[in-house]
């Protein structure tokens, strides 16, 4: 049987990416072939700081098909980077070399035909710089793709918010019935196609308790009447409130919860699985997955970070 090859990009290079990747290339095994894109400057420097050795061999990045590589040596596609030391502070310095790696990568991914991607993390605050709410906003836009959702995956229960990495004050005036739409489509599409299903899917209030003392009250006159709606078509019942859904007896009826904010419904799922989640964006022509955490400076260098929501990642691809 054949594999269809992953391809990743590292991301920010002060991170604590080719930390866990070294850890999980080192002790698991993958069928599907890995190509990893970065820079061999970075990485020469990295691994001699962890002490991980494999042999590396460049790939160029036209052809890929007409090209021999397996999981033997780090298959690598070499970016132009010149990093001082291993470890630097994250600044604005690495962002020429961050967009060089993802364009190469979306290059790669439509001359090819691949549809198995994942990115390290990114700095919002320097690569991002308020341009994109975030990695799955700048993705999509990079494709042309308007309707996509963040899907934090575990194989008990998963979440999906409506809003992203959007300020508080303003998540109000995005909770529409359109959009909570096709978030929902989004979902049940993604578990029919990748595991046969058609997901139980819990949607939450907007407030808390789903009341308000507002005289227009959005769980009342929008989402209420939104699931009333979804519910003809789909397995999807509420709004119930975010302080109890979470509780044992409650989540265990539910494949995906829905929240209307970002920390409504990641909060809690952090809680329950920590690292053993995986950020899916839904509604690309491909599988995009990256790691559910950050770069983590403060532990560059230690050698100490939890690989489990990268090798969760990869595993997922590996088995798709």
């Amino acid at each position: 049987m054949s594999y269809k090859p992953i391809l990743i990009v590292a991301g920010e290079p002060n991170s604590i990416f080719l930390e866990i990747f070294f850890k999980i290339i080192s002790k698991k095994k993958i069928k599907s072939p890995i190509i990893l894109i970065t820079s061999k400057t970075l990485l020469d420097l990295q691994m001699q700081k962890l002490n991980f050795k494999k042999k590396i061999k460049l790939l160029k990045p036209f052809n890929l098909h007409d090209q021999k590589f397996d999981n033997k040596t780090i298959n690598l596609i070499d970016v132009k980077y010149n990093p001082k030391k291993a470890f630097e502070k994250i600044s604005v310095r690495s962002n020429i070399f961050i967009e060089n790696s993802f364009k190469l990568a979306f290059k790669i991914i439509k001359e090819n035909n691949f549809y198995k991607f994942i990115n390290g993390p990114i700095s919002k605050k320097y690569f991002l710089k308020k341009k994109f709410l975030g990695m799955t906003e700048y993705i999509s836009n990079k494709f042309m793709i308007k309707k996509t959702a963040m899907l934090i995956y575990n194989k008990n229960l998963s979440v999906c918010p409506i809003t992203t990495h959007l300020p508080l004050k303003l998540v109000t005036k995005k909770i529409t019935k359109k959009i909570i739409k096709e978030k929902i489509f989004l979902i049940n599409d993604f578990y029919k196609k990748n595991f046969n299903i058609i997901p139980k899917i819990a949607i939450l209030g907007l407030n808390p308790h789903c009341e308000s003392i507002d005289r227009y009250n959005k769980d009342e006159k929008i989402i209420k009447p939104c699931v009333v709606s979804l519910s003809k078509k789909y397995r999807v019942s509420g709004p119930y409130p975010a302080d109890t859904i979470f509780l044992k007896n409650n989540r265990k009826k539910f494949d995906v919860v829905v929240g209307m904010y970002h920390d409504q419904v990641l909060t809690p799922l952090k809680t329950l699985y920590e690292y053993d989640a995986i950020n899916i964006t839904l509604g690309l022509p491909f599988l995009r997955i990256s790691p559910d955490h950050g770069p983590n400076e403060k532990m560059l260098g230690k050698n100490l970070s939890n690989p489990l929501s990268l090798y969760k990642a990869i595993n997922f691809l590996d088995k798709n």
